[in-house]
């Protein structure tokens, strides 16, 4: 598998692809464990939807019957006597209520009811209290509001207990007389038994029992809030002691519609759904509803609980209503913290759960919804990987961006027409943390590769080029191309017979102290070295980067480099006991420059017919007694910065073509020569005139100023030559070189 990889990508792709992988195996992990840190914000998520995308009440149905502030100032303080709440519900029911559901416990004795009261005195003061007058009917206010409850659609709330712990004092199970729901259970084979994924508990606060026997209802009003202390969510189920009940706005429902029954539907994973009146209400695997919340507090209607009493309500104003007892008043301390609303009071949610159960506006995160949230997680790992593997990170932005977008849309579409939630949250991070680290490897290989390029061409090139091609890598290429080069090789004279006076060790350091500095002198006028061959050296300029008068840098260089060798070769005779003699030639012309080689091992360097040519007039300086020697091309492309004396012209070997060549001088060494020079270039020209007597003659007054003895012996006995053998009509001053 690894031999497949590495035959389908480079070295740097697989490190990507590698990287890529693990951020998304990374985050496969967080999707399987849920980090706590990682769920709330995808709650936040699912609340920027409700708020984004929440609809206003569907139905009118749901009132909420408020105990608000002006009914606590009207009437007093809560609680209130049981005969004002049985009032209360008779007045409701007057009003056309089918369903009045109180989110208040009756959990202790109504302590102002005669009876209890004449008690009380009695045994705390040892009077006895009597009452004249008073309706026996009105003797006990709990049984008035018993007698009040059984004789229309009433559900009393009642709350869960977790943990005995939570609650002292609490009531045993036996003194609790609520009724449980009768619950038919569709379950298939493998499934859960509703006992073992239901919420459960192991006790309760219940009404006290006259009041629970006398109700045909009742409904627990427990939630639990999210992580965040925001609710969300509400179980309608809940499991005690082997029995199953209803909330109070499922129960509430049940009440108001006639209908005693309910469908779970069971799945090898828990409920997957509660069907009440041909209602399917989609919940998770633990029954808990997501609620719908139709807006902050007051998105249903409220009436105060002292309008109702007060009987300033018009006739029949409450039909077909379902009543929801409870309060705002933050004294009464039922305000809860949801999506929409830092401030909602609680006996609201239960009219927001009646509300979407009636509209069938349910949301829900379907059993499918995780595994959709898994594939755009790991497509947003590995396309992300995969473009990043390919493009560079600019590229890329928009492209992520639309399929960002394009997740997003997916999600908010799914939610405003199947109202499904499916979180584009884990896709998000996998793309975004993907993204991320993939580019900080890229950059950090890229710095990389630039300290790389800058350690490998330190040795090869000047510090000015290597500061451009970081700054403008682009203008970088190692590609193969075309392009007008100066060469230049040096090669020290009779290195081998030298060097067999020296150890091995000597040759070494000889060749260290000789080409340390040479090429110093390359790479500060801006030139390239190419290769050591030996004690030779080859050198180029205007590669990889080009440089501007590359032909006059390259001279210059190699005038330096005869300067420097003045004073090494004080150094080597102190060292050695003798110096060397450096030949340099130096051409400019069109070559291939590139990487060359094969596939596996390449080198960055120039071929070309004009390559051969500067080093066959490298070659050509010990035939002239020359230091250097330079085409035509150098002369014409260098113009006035240079004097340059001619040497000859010349057909080198291997080439058909005659060249010019010719040695240079800087203008200050011409001025303190300048007799010499003069007098050379008469002898020259008499020489090309095939006035070879004068250019006998002029020659040797040259060679006599001892400066110039091999090229001046050479021209004397050439023209000696032609004095006795006369060149014919055709002679075109050319000499024919037959070795390198």
């Amino acid at each position: 598998m690894l031999n497949l990889l590495k035959r389908l990508f480079k070295k740097d792709q697989l490190i990507l692809l590698a990287a890529g992988t693990c951020v998304t195996l990374t985050m496969i992990a967080f999707f399987l464990h849920q980090p706590k840190f990682l769920h709330l914000l995808n709650l936040k998520i699912y609340d920027h939807y409700l708020r984004q995308y929440h609809q206003p009440a569907a139905t009118d149905v749901p009132v909420i019957i408020d105990l608000d502030e002006k009914s606590l100032a009207e009437l007093g303080q809560w609680p209130w006597p049981r005969y004002r709440v049985a009032m209360l519900l008779k007045f409701l029911t007057a009003y056309g209520a089918v369903g009045v559901a109180s989110d208040i416990i009756y959990g202790e004795p109504d302590r102002t009811s005669p009876t209890i009261m004449q008690r009380d005195v009695k045994r705390e003061l040892g009077i006895d209290m009597g009452f004249q007058n008073l309706p026996e009917d009105l003797l006990d206010y709990d049984k008035l509001l018993a007698f009040n409850l059984k004789d229309g659609p009433f559900i009393l709330g009642f709350d869960f207990i977790r943990t005995l712990d939570e609650h002292s004092g609490l009531a045993s199970r036996e003194d609790c007389y609520v009724r449980p729901a009768k619950v038919a259970v569709l379950s298939p084979p493998g499934a859960p038994s509703p006992q073992d994924v239901l919420p459960q508990a192991e006790g309760m606060i219940c009404p006290i029992a006259p009041l629970a026997k006398a109700a045909p209802e009742s409904g627990f009003i427990t939630i639990t809030p999210d992580l965040d202390s925001v609710y969300r969510r509400v179980p309608l189920l809940y499991t005690c002691n082997g029995e199953i009940y209803a909330s109070l706005a499922l129960a509430t429902l049940m009440q108001a519609s006639g209908q005693k029954s309910i469908i779970l539907k069971m799945s090898t994973l828990g409920i997957e759904s509660i069907k009440f009146n041909g209602i399917v209400i989609p919940t998770d695997a633990r029954g808990q509803m997501l609620i719908n919340y139709r807006g902050g507090s007051r998105t249903f209607e409220y009436i105060s609980a002292s309008d109702v009493l007060n009987r300033k309500l018009e006739p029949g104003r409450l039909a077909g209503k379902i009543a929801f007892i409870g309060t705002s008043s933050s004294g009464l301390k039922d305000i809860r913290a949801t999506p929409l609303d830092p401030g909602f009071p609680g006996v609201e949610a239960h009219a927001t759960i009646v509300d979407n159960i009636l509209s069938e506006q349910l949301l829900s995160v379907p059993d499918w919804a995780p595994g959709m949230e898994f594939l755009g997680m790991l497509a947003g790992g590995l396309v992300t990987t995969f473009l990043l593997m390919w493009a560079r990170a600019s590229w890329i932005i928009l492209p992520l961006i639309g399929m960002g977008y394009a997740m997003w849309y997916g999600s908010v579409l799914l939610y405003e027409e199947q109202r499904y939630f499916l979180s584009p949250m884990y896709s998000y991070i996998t793309l975004a943390l993907t993204f991320t680290t993939l580019t900080i490897i890229k950059f950090w290989r890229e710095e990389a590769a630039k300290r790389f390029i800058h350690g490998a061409f330190a040795h090869y090139l000047a510090p000015s080029v290597i500061s451009q091609i970081m700054d403008n890598p682009e203008a970088l290429s190692l590609e193969g191309q075309e392009k007008d080069i100066t060469i230049q090789f040096s090669d020290v004279r009779s290195f081998t017979s030298l060097s067999e006076k020296l150890t091995p060790t000597q040759v070494t350091n000889l060749l260290h102290d000789y080409l340390t500095p040479m090429t110093r002198i390359i790479t500060e006028h801006e030139g390239t070295l190419d290769k050591f061959i030996g004690d030779a050296v080859m050198a180029f300029w205007n590669a990889p980067l080009d440089i501007e008068n590359h032909q006059e840098k390259a001279l210059r260089a190699a005038l330096a480099q005869q300067d420097k060798l003045i004073e090494l070769n004080e150094e080597f005779l102190t060292k050695y006991g003798f110096t060397i003699a450096v030949g340099i030639g130096i051409h400019s012309g069109p070559v291939r420059v590139g990487n060359m080689g094969s596939a596996d091992l390449f080198d960055y360097t120039l071929i070309g017919d004009n390559v051969n040519l500067a080093s066959r007039l490298e070659g050509l300086t010990k035939y002239y007694g020359q230091k250097l020697v330079v085409s035509q091309n150098i002369v014409d492309a260098c113009g006035d910065g240079f004097v340059f004396r001619i040497l000859d012209r010349v057909r080198v070997k291997g080439k058909e073509e005659p060249v010019t060549i010719y040695t240079a001088y800087t203008p200050e060494e011409a001025e303190e020569r300048k007799e010499e020079l003069t007098t050379y270039n008469q002898a020259h020209e008499a020489y090309v005139a095939q006035d070879f007597a004068k250019a006998l003659e002029l020659f040797a007054k040259v060679a006599e100023l001892g400066n110039e003895r091999v090229l001046c012996d050479m021209y004397i006995e050439r023209c000696e030559h032609l004095i006795e053998n006369p060149p014919d009509c055709h002679w075109d001053c050319v000499f024919t070189h037959k070795t390198k």
